[in-house]
């Protein structure tokens, strides 16, 4: 089964785009993400009506940061996303009636809550600059002889 690596695209996306001197356009960006820029402006454009990012139109335009780093977790770009399905596994419906599915669906249901609430509630602990000041860490242990491209490779 495939995992849903969406959220962890987009905050590759935002990382890369606040490294950037300038706008970056939906071709840079699925270059950089090893995608079409198609699914590329698609993901952008939901993040715009949340606000966090614009775009310029014209010659020397793209795609910009509008948001606080400080401010904005990843819970908010998880919403952002509109809240993709956290787990793969689900409950058993075949048998409505049956009492063993019935308590097996319940205990499920509360693990599956309790497990989705502590990941939510991590998630909006982090905010963009913590994976920025994270990254930035990683880039100088790596010495001074680190070029830019191998660190965003």
């Amino acid at each position: 089964m495939r995992r849903d690596s969406k959220l962890s695209g987009v905050l590759h996306v935002l990382l890369h785009m606040a490294e950037a001197p300038g706008p970056m356009t939906s071709e840079a960006l699925g270059k950089v993400m090893q995608t079409n820029p198609v699914v590329i402006r698609r993901i952008m454009a939901g993040l715009r009506a949340q606000g966090l990012v614009r775009s310029e139109k014209g010659h020397g335009g793209g795609w910009t940061i509008s948001c606080d780093f400080a401010a904005v977790t990843l819970r908010d770009i998880y919403e952002a996303l509109g809240s993709p399905e956290i787990f793969a596994m689900g409950n058993r419906s075949e048998s409505p009636g049956c009492l063993v599915e019935a308590a097996v669906n319940a205990a499920l249901t509360d693990a599956f809550d309790d497990a989705e609430a502590l990941l939510l509630g991590r998630f909006g602990e982090v905010t963009l600059a913590a994976l920025s000041r994270d990254f930035h860490a990683r880039m100088q242990a790596r010495g001074p002889d680190c070029p830019t491209a191998a660190a965003h490779a």
